[in-house]
């Protein structure tokens, strides 16, 4: 059957034996895939996912953008391995390490993982266009697979728990990932943003029954800065998962 456009998974960089690009001589000096990886977290941390390109990359490290393709066939390869180069920054438990409880390695690599996404905003689009094959990405979901399994799941649950938490968890870290980037460009803090979209909305017609009890709550779950404010509801929201984890172990 014949490729339809649109219709096949993409090609990863990661395939063992991918026919590489030809037709140039002399590599170029000074240049490894190592190297052109770190540069373009680096400027993907700095610009954004928007403004990266291969001429953008290749100004960054002083060389030709033709010289970058001795290293990689496309863009979407960089951006591969720049995808796969930010989990190496994940510090994982040792799930074989069976005196430590499930819960807390989980809680450990949900905070990792929400750690991850708010640092690198463009992870998280990302994560969702490649395959995530790479051999540090693999390493993260190997470790949360053992993990889990060791709440004592039936076979059969445990990716949905996988799914629970850690799709939570990304929701949670790309929403933070993009708030923290909108306030970083208003150059005020968290605190000073935070009044000022409160007293914004206050203004709208029709929003002020619901500010009024949005506050209420907001004053019950405690903490004196924004960031103390999300830590809180992170964490709540994580022990509410791992408790259904544990109802759902308990039933049997």
């Amino acid at each position: 059957m014949t490729k339809q456009a649109g219709r096949s998974a993409r090609d990863s960089v990661w395939r063992e034996g991918r026919v590489r690009r030809g037709g140039r001589s002399g590599q170029p000096s000074g240049l490894d895939r190592q190297r052109i990886t770190e540069a373009s977290v680096r400027l993907l941390d700095a610009e954004g996912l928007a403004k990266f390109s291969m001429r953008r990359l290749a100004a960054e490290l002083n060389v030709t953008a033709m010289s970058l393709y001795w290293y990689v066939d496309t863009k979407d390869d960089l951006l591969e391995l720049a995808l796969d180069a930010t989990y190496a920054e994940l510090r994982l438990p040792d799930p074989d390490h069976t005196d430590e409880d499930w819960r807390e390695q989980l809680r450990a690599l949900a905070a990792a993982y929400r750690g991850l996404l708010v640092r690198h905003p463009w992870l998280s689009p990302l994560a969702g266009r490649f395959l995530n094959i790479g051999p540090n990405s693999l390493a993260f979901s190997r470790v949360v697979q053992q993990v889990v399994r060791r709440a004592g799941l039936p076979a059969h649950g445990v990716t949905g728990a996988i799914a629970a938490v850690f799709q939570f968890v990304y929701g949670f870290g790309t929403i933070q990932g993009h708030f923290q980037a909108r306030i970083a460009d208003t150059g005020l803090s968290p605190e000073e943003y935070f009044e000022q979209a409160m007293s914004l909305v206050d203004e709208v017609p029709g929003t002020a029954d619901v500010m009024k009890e949005s506050k209420d709550l907001m004053a019950a779950r405690g903490g004196d800065t924004v960031d103390e404010m999300l830590d809180r509801d992170f964490a709540f929201a994580l022990d509410l998962l791992i408790a259904g984890i544990e109802a759902m172990v308990a039933r049997g």
